[in-house]
């Protein structure tokens, strides 16, 4: 019997001006989160499955949907790739400066620790 490839239901996005610094501060709190996030700053856009991070799929689609909900990344279909990018110009426009501000922090932390 053939097997069934049901669709995944489209993600569903906040708009720029619902975004929470709460929920943003939230979001990347997680050391997870960061990583994901780090690596969409230096790298636009990526499949799900190529994040620097060994997790169960089922772990890291919830990380995704933190982000996700809080504004921090925008996820699309692409075939039977689920493909992500960072919001980097809708956080810059809701929140100036405060993804700069926390990156930078977070390397400066990461140098001290090493």
């Amino acid at each position: 019997m053939p097997r069934s490839h049901a669709r995944r239901p489209a993600p569903v996005h906040v708009a720029t001006a619902e975004m929470n610094v709460l929920d943003v501060l939230h979001a990347l709190s997680d050391p997870t989160r960061m990583t994901i996030t780090r690596t969409l700053h230096a790298d636009p856009e990526r499949a799900c499955g190529t994040f620097p991070v060994e997790l169960a799929p089922s772990t890291l689609s919830h990380h995704f949907r933190v982000l996700r909900e809080a504004g921090v990344i925008h996820q699309r279909e692409d075939g039977n790739r689920r493909l992500t990018t960072l919001r980097q110009a809708d956080l810059e426009e809701r929140f100036p400066g405060l993804l700069a501000a926390i990156l930078g922090a977070y390397e400066r932390q990461a140098a001290e620790d090493r």
